[in-house]
């Protein structure tokens, strides 16, 4: 619903410092685009407090300083659920990442990681 936007914006602009390049409102309706660096997260709302349909998971995001996002989440009262850690992905060429996940404000889990 309508907190949960709100709520939603405000974790993306402020605590994840990510920058509003266009908004929007019709009727009821209404959504911000949020600038990440490589890509662009969309929140919208339907007007109601139903989540509707599509709700999201699990998002991840490449940041170049794990834990300065982890630290901004925990000073913004969100749930840590996995601290910031090294750890290496097993693949063709094998990963060396530092990773960590939260809660985001709509209960999405949310992944930071960067390549070593």
């Amino acid at each position: 619903g309508e907190e949960m936007f709100e709520r939603s914006v405000e974790f993306y602009r402020d605590v994840l410092r990510m920058s509003e390049v266009r908004s929007w409102k019709n009727g009821t309706m209404k959504g911000v685009m949020l600038d990440f660096g490589s890509g662009i997260v969309e929140i919208t709302s339907n007007g109601t407090d139903s989540p509707g349909q599509g709700a999201i998971r699990h998002m991840a995001f490449a940041t170049d300083d794990v834990d300065a996002c982890v630290e901004a989440v925990r000073n913004a009262g969100y749930k840590i659920t996995m601290e910031p850690g090294d750890m290496v992905i097993p693949s063709e060429v094998p990963m060396n990442i530092r990773i960590a996940f939260c809660i985001g404000p709509a209960g999405e889990e949310l992944e930071f990681f960067q390549e070593k």
